[in-house]
């Protein structure tokens, strides 16, 4: 196992997320975090950890599975293609500054570093 890496074994309830693990995960995010930042996310992470380990221990036998709480429904309309609205080529391409072979040309967005 690479020394980096945190170690894999469960840890006690009062070190559910350690600094190292902190730092790894910054490490494979790419983000450079100070020493404070690092202390700073150990304690909020490890908090979280703690009380989702603590939702672990309900007692859910009895709950039905759910992936919907709201009641609230799909109140869009269904996708479909209104002719009546559509631009021909001809048409969408009018007032464009510059187009070519029926296409819309525009500077370049993308620039490289």
């Amino acid at each position: 196992m690479n020394a980096s890496q945190p170690n894999p074994q469960p840890k006690d309830a009062k070190t559910v997320v350690t600094r190292a693990d902190i730092d790894h995960i910054a490490t494979l995010a790419n983000l450079p975090i100070s020493d404070g930042q690092s202390e700073e996310l150990t304690k909020q992470v490890g908090g979280t950890v703690a009380y989702v380990s603590q939702l672990q221990s309900l007692p859910t036998d009895d709950v039905t599975e759910t992936s919907q709480v709201t009641g609230l429904e799909n109140v869009f309309r269904e996708d479909e293609i209104d002719t009546s609205r559509m631009f021909t080529q001809e048409e969408a391409l009018a007032n464009a500054k510059n187009t070519y072979n029926g296409f819309f040309v525009v500077g370049r967005v993308l620039e490289e570093k």
